[in-house]
């Protein structure tokens, strides 16, 4: 029976490892180390499919090089963990600087108005640098032991969110996930960073990349439709980001906890003695618990400051109520730190000052000192309410662990299983927990009410907000949270399975990875030109917006250096030039008024004119007068939406209607278009129209109209004059050029036609089409246009003879 290959390898990279590290001087490193059950890469661990590898930092300073490697070989050998010697000072300034003074504080909502005001330091290029070249040293480690055909990546917060470009630009197809645990902020914030664009290309190398909240998300999508002009999908419930022909998910599931590791805290002896300690400490006191890291952002003031207005306004709760607050040791350095500090001291003074009495104190603050697991499990268990009043926050996964030690603890009786959570809506956690009360931590008042409403609250609601939170939190813990991703990220990278031709462009932070599928390549342009020689009746159809002009210019008018372009090409007697676009007929005409032998299909095709001199037709499918009337009624739509939609405008043809939204708001514009397609079609379902999307319009049209019948309508008249191709040539970059690509790969397999022997389907831009080639943008167009033109009349080996075709129609 053959044997069953092991699952494909888990790297987990996180800033830290999950290691706890004790002085010990026999030790040749002078530490010994134990694993971190506290550590949430070492909690979603268990779930994988897997013994996952670890990539981190430690903090303890870099042995010295003759160590180095016996040292990474003990931890790697012992605990599956891979070190990365980041130098002190660069950690300083990676860690301390960048990450926890610029990038963390803007992430939640702090701009540096002013020069470390608040904790938040002005963007330094230095401090950059440095964050780079840390997240550098993070891709050399992981490549010396990654195999990036069979190892799934996983990448752990904002510490480094530029690793998924080091890994990219180094294995095009690795297998990579990147996880945000932070808020990613609205665009309005995330625009303010000088390298806002690096970070977004960096997070869009990943192939899956997560976020706690349906919040933090769209915040990603805005600023990548803002910033990139990229939209996403929603399909079969995932949300996909179409990125340089590369499809990458966008993961919305909260962290849970770990169940099992908690369970083995709250069973402790070490817990129950803590407990009984407690019980007999605060006798007959209705214990508020808060457990917060010491930062701006967790609101400890702002509790404080509740805590009083409740004293104040419910004197029957003051010798009664007593605010635990536990907070852990400060995770970065800073003027900020110390003056949170300093400000809780402070209220806690003055309300313990007011409302204190003999043996009582209403706010308790533990701090100056690493809490054991076990303590806060204690309180945890003894509180009637938990607080989390953070102004902005990650996800904070704090009530999920009080519910849990509530339900827990054998200490506790089977009707002293209730809790009341009180949390600020702008916490990561607050969707999950539909049973808390939520608050606006900037309202005291609020804040206040809503604790005396926990203290109050009847016990038959205690229990079920209770076992409502306990079923979600046992359900949804790290094991499912650790599942999910990874399966997620799996289906994510099915893609690297199928043979894609992948090519990297750009410089430095600015690359990125071109995915193209199986016959999708960019087109040569020695290989357009070595066709155009060997052939003597050719085609050339051209887009104009997008293909022969950039779209971002405002002045749309054709260059001279296109009009020569075009007017070389024309004068080759062997070749038929066409523009076919879906612009208006008067402005196409007085731009090329100067192209004598140039055909024009304007309107999509609806006015076909073959030359200069020759009279407009309308298209050949239209065999009876069209009737317009439908205008009346679309057009009083149309500028409703107009009018509600600010940088929007409506484009009258004679054909068609058109709503244009490029100018204005990305994301409102968005919603307006789809509202108006909506609209247009339920209000013409019965007429014999076309609405349809394309690049930033809704348009209406005639049915039947369409750039695919123009090139079956030249290519047929081409034919009856016994000049049917033998080359095509045909460039567009929108949505409604895929009907020409459609018709020319048609046309060149009817059996009536004869064989096309070189054809050209191309589009601009990397994206998915039914092309078979792309070109990069308007200036590779122009570049493939010029050297057609510099090439000339046929070469000796040409199959056909020449025949006139200066007006068959």
């Amino acid at each position: 029976m053959p044997s069953l290959s092991p699952p494909p390898r888990r790297i987990i990279v996180s800033h830290r490892l999950p290691l706890r590290s004790t002085p010990d001087p026999s030790s040749p490193f002078q530490f010994s180390f134990s694993l971190d059950p506290d550590s949430l890469p070492l909690q979603l661990s268990s779930s994988l499919p897997s013994p996952p590898l670890f990539v981190g930092t430690l903090p303890l300073p870099s042995p010295s090089s003759s160590l180095s490697d016996e040292f990474s070989q003990h931890l790697l050998s012992t605990f599956s963990c891979l070190p990365v010697f980041v130098p002190s000072d660069l950690h300083h300034h990676f860690y301390h600087g960048f990450c926890k003074h610029y990038l963390w504080p803007l992430l939640h909502y702090l701009l540096p108005l002013s020069p470390s005001s608040h904790g938040g330091l002005p963007f330094e290029s230095a401090l950059y640098r440095s964050y780079l070249s840390a997240n550098k040293l993070f891709a050399d480690r992981i490549t010396e032991i990654l195999n990036p055909e069979e190892d799934f990546v996983w990448v752990h917060d904002y510490h480094l969110i530029a690793l998924p470009t080091f890994l990219r630009k180094r294995f095009p197809c690795v297998k990579l996930g990147f996880f945000l645990h932070s808020p990613f902020p609205s665009s309005e914030i995330f625009r303010t960073i000088p390298v806002r664009d690096d970070l977004l290309r960096a997070l869009l190398n990943s192939d899956m990349v997560g976020f706690h909240t349906f919040d933090y998300a769209r915040h990603f999508l805005s600023s990548c439709s803002r910033l990139l002009g990229l939209g996403y999908q929603s399909k079969r419930g995932y949300i996909g980001l179409e990125y340089y022909g590369r499809n990458i998910i966008v993961k919305i599931l909260p962290v849970g906890i770990d169940m099992g590791q908690l369970q083995s805290v709250v069973s402790s002896p070490e817990t129950a003695s803590k407990i009984r300690e407690l019980k007999e400490t605060y006798k007959d006191r209705v214990l508020i618990v808060g457990v917060d890291d010491v930062d701006i952002f967790k609101g400890i003031g702002l509790k404080f400051l509740a805590m009083e207005k409740l004293l104040e306004e419910r004197p029957e709760l003051q010798g009664q109520a007593i605010l635990i607050q536990i907070t852990n040791p400060a995770r970065s350095q800073g003027k900020d730190i110390q003056e949170v500090r300093d400000e809780t001291h402070s209220i806690r003074d003055r309300i313990n000052t007011r409302f204190g009495q003999p043996g009582y104190q209403p706010v308790v603050v533990i701090e100056n000192r690493p809490v054991p697991m076990y303590e806060k499990a204690a309180f945890y268990a003894m509180a009637e309410c938990c607080v989390m009043n953070a102004v902005r926050d990650g996800l904070n996964r704090i009530p999920y662990t009080y519910t849990v030690c509530r339900e827990l603890s054998p200490a506790l009786s089977d009707s002293s299983k209730k809790s009341v959570i009180v949390v600020s809506e702008f916490v990561g956690c607050s969707p999950s927990l539909s049973g808390a009360i939520r608050v606006n931590p900037w309202n005291i008042e609020s804040v206040s009410e809503a604790m005396y409403s926990a203290i109050a609250m009847s016990e038959v609601e205690k229990q079920l907000r209770h076992e409502k939170h306990y079923k979600y939190i046992s359900s949804h813990d790290v094991a499912y949270w650790a599942q999910s991703f990874d399966q997620d990220l799996q289906r994510a990278c099915q893609d690297h399975s199928v043979k894609k031709n992948c090519y990297g462009i750009g410089f430095g932070m600015s690359f990125r990875v071109v995915a193209l599928g199986p016959g999708f390549n960019k087109l040569l342009v020695e290989n357009v030109v070595s066709g155009y020689r060997k052939t003597c009746s050719r085609l050339v159809l051209l887009d104009y917006d997008g293909t022969m002009v950039p779209q971002s210019l405002i002045d749309k008018r054709p260059s001279e250096e296109v009009i020569q372009i075009v007017n070389r090409l024309c004068a080759d007697p062997s070749n038929v030039v066409f523009v076919v676009s879906g612009r208006g007929k008067d402005d196409l005409v007085k731009w090329f008024e100067p192209c004598e032998k140039l055909g024009i299909a304007a309107e999509h095709g609806y006015y076909i004119r073959w030359n200069r001199d020759s009279q407009w037709e309308t298209s050949a499918c239209i065999n009876t007068p069209l009737d317009f009337d439908w205008m009346k009624v679309v057009l009083p739509v149309m500028r409703q939406y107009t009018e509600a939609t600010d940088g929007s405008h409506i484009e009258q043809k004679d054909s068609a209607l058109v709503w244009h939204h490029q100018e204005a708001d990305p994301d409102f514009s968005l919603c307006q278009a789809k509202e108006l397609l909506d609209h247009l079609e339920k209000l013409l379902a019965n007429e014999p129209v076309v609405v349809k999307r394309g690049h930033h319009i809704v348009e209406v049209t005639p049915q039947g109209i369409s750039k695919g019948v123009v090139v079956e309508t030249i290519i047929s008249a081409m034919q009856d004059h016994n000049k049917a191709p033998d080359f095509v040539l045909c460039v567009g970059d929108d949505t409604s050029d895929e009907d020409m690509f459609e018709a020319v790969r048609n046309c060149a397999n009817k059996p009536e036609i004869p064989k096309i022997t070189e054809v050209f389907p191309c589009t601009v831009g990397n994206k998915p089409s039914m092309a078979k080639y792309y070109l990069d943008d308007t200036v590779d167009v122009l570049k493939m246009l010029r050297a057609l033109a510099d090439t000339g009349q046929p070469g000796p080996g040409s199959s056909q003879s020449y025949v006139s075709f200066d007006d068959p129609f």
